[in-house]
């Protein structure tokens, strides 16, 4: 990464404010469109705010719907970094993180539990329309870091896009304050998690009332 292209930040507070996106549960291999959670957090421990923006499944809108979602939220000044799970979303919607960068001026850090197998990736995206393009999307993040977040627990890996490597690695220590994950990245987990649960039990209880409604 060109040195001109990061931004410098020279002290990492603890209520540094980081956005993490995650995205909702989905059935592979189906069409449609899934529920893109971002959590606004000051550090590793207070919430700030919730957005909220939808992506094609498998599809090539995830770069400009998270932008627009990010640029249109009251918070998006106060931002400092934004962190994904990930470069994909629903599937293999391929997030552009130098893209992103540069539409956000924002550092962006795409993070994982585990490492990915880049190869069974390259693969997966042969079955699908410009796969080439997606690779190469893929391919221009860079290569993956891995960082200890937690003394003794285990490492993450993440792609840094528009901040040095050491300032990136600084930030996931300090935001990972209850897992070996940015605690806004966790929080938007279980708030995408719980827009399916909340989704499942309203489709059931409407199938319900007009069953019911079929029986009288």
């Amino acid at each position: 990464m060109h040195k001109d292209k990061t931004v410098k930040i020279r002290a990492v507070k603890p209520e540094i404010r980081v956005l993490g996106i995650d995205d909702g549960f989905f059935t592979p291999h189906t069409k449609g469109v899934v529920d893109v959670i971002g959590v606004v957090f000051r550090g590793g421990y207070w919430l700030d705010g919730v957005m909220r923006t939808q992506v094609d499944i498998d599809g090539m809108d995830a770069t400009e719907k998270i932008a627009s979602m990010i640029v249109g939220s009251p918070h998006y000044d106060q931002l400092r970094v934004v962190m994904l799970s990930g470069v994909t979303m629903a599937g293999f919607n391929v997030v552009d993180l130098e893209e992103l960068f540069a539409r956000l001026k924002v550092p962006v850090i795409a993070v994982a539990r585990d490492k990915p197998n880049f190869g069974d990736i390259k693969k997966a995206l042969q079955n699908l329309p410009q796969s080439d393009k997606r690779w190469k999307t893929i391919e221009k993040a860079g290569k993956m870091i891995e960082v200890h977040t937690r003394r003794g627990g285990d490492p993450v890996y993440a792609h840094v896009v528009g901040v040095s490597v050491e300032d990136a690695k600084r930030i996931l220590k300090s935001t990972s304050t209850r897992s070996n994950i940015p605690e806004a990245l966790r929080v938007a987990h279980l708030v995408a998690s719980g827009l399916r649960q909340s989704g499942q039990k309203k489709r059931i209880n409407s199938e319900t009332s007009q069953s019911e409604s079929e029986l009288k």
